[in-house]
């Protein structure tokens, strides 16, 4: 098997100029750079990633925390992080957590992981504060807790929660219900905060007995919807967690024979490639998800480079995407 001994003897230079040339270092000629990496092709030299590792004492591996995949949402998040890890030198490992098998610190801790992005996390979590106890470094993206001070990317999901309300008042909506997502998460939270003080602002109530909550599934929207339905005064609109939320509203009012857009308006969240099928149409609230990895991923790659660097807040803006479910209340 050729080695980095080999191509350095080809190229006339020691095998530490070769080790930094070909991890992109400074410090080296451009012509010394060019030499090596010609050596390194008559070769076909492969550098080795394990003795990387040893000289660097880093994996170059990244452990992307995330729930269940059987959520459009979290593919479409994860799959522009990993693509930007592969762009910046490093690996991608998935780690699931869920409550049927909650994550255990030892996992993340083993030495096999440069750095860790919590894509998914509750208020209460202590992952987070553990992660900093063993100084490894971590990006919250999507999810937020309190009480940590931590690199973190997320959504102003207030501030989206509030457009919602902004849109349904335009429209003239007054019999407005929510169903929003789990309220031990940030998300869940704060995307319901927004939305009733956004109508609180247009003077509209969202009384209690037309909010529900619960898991960011289809189930959660489809038995909320139906539920809603069957109240004697029941809703002209419906602001829904997110977009599988979103769905399973959709259909449950098409069991009660109300088209969405028409006899019913429901607005979704986070704007999921699914959302814009042709079968959904449905309105939602872009939350950015490609910007969201990339930003995450590079400040990561920053933590790790910079283990003492202040930590930074990234938030993102929201956007409201108008499609086909959503209309004034039916006369």
């Amino acid at each position: 098997m050729t080695t980095s001994h080999d191509v350095a003897k080809l190229a006339g230079v020691s095998q530490s100029t070769v080790s930094r040339a070909l991890r992109g270092l400074p410090g080296i000629s451009e012509r010394t750079r060019r030499d090596i990496e010609r050596a390194a092709e008559m070769l076909a030299y492969v550098p080795s990633e394990a003795g990387r590792s040893l000289s660097t004492r880093r994996t170059r591996t990244i452990g992307v925390v995330a729930a269940e995949l059987t959520n459009p949402f979290f593919p479409e998040l994860v799959e522009p992080m990993r693509a930007e890890f592969e762009r910046l030198g490093y690996r991608v490992l998935l780690i699931p957590d869920s409550s049927e098998a909650p994550l255990e610190i030892d996992r993340l801790a083993d030495g096999t992981l440069d750095g860790v992005i919590i894509t998914t996390v509750m208020l209460g979590s202590q992952l987070p504060h553990r992660l900093a106890a063993r100084q490894i470094p971590f990006v919250l993206a999507n999810r937020d807790i309190d009480g940590i001070d931590a690199d973190t990317v997320v959504l102003d999901n207030q501030l989206g929660g509030r457009m919602v309300a902004s849109l349904l008042a335009d429209l003239g909506h007054v019999k407005v219900a929510a169903i929003l997502g789990p309220p031990d998460t940030s998300v869940g939270r704060d995307r319901g905060i927004g939305f009733q003080q956004g109508l609180s602002d247009r003077g509209i109530a969202l009384l209690p007995s037309r909010v529900r909550s619960g898991p960011f599934t289809y189930e959660t929207g489809y038995r909320a919807t139906l539920e809603l339905l069957a109240t004697p005064e029941p809703p002209t609109a419906i602001f829904c967690g997110n977009d599988v939320i979103a769905f399973g509203a959709c259909n449950a009012a098409a069991t009660r024979g109300l088209t969405p857009g028409r006899d019913l308006t429901i607005i979704g969240f986070d704007d999921i490639e699914m959302s814009a099928w042709d079968l959904f149409q449905i309105t939602t609230v872009n939350g950015d998800m490609v910007g969201m990895a990339e930003m995450a991923a590079r400040l990561l790659i920053q933590h790790i480079d910079a283990v003492d660097s202040a930590p930074q807040r990234l938030t993102l803006t929201p956007r409201l995407v108008l499609r086909g479910t959503h209309a004034p209340p039916p006369n």
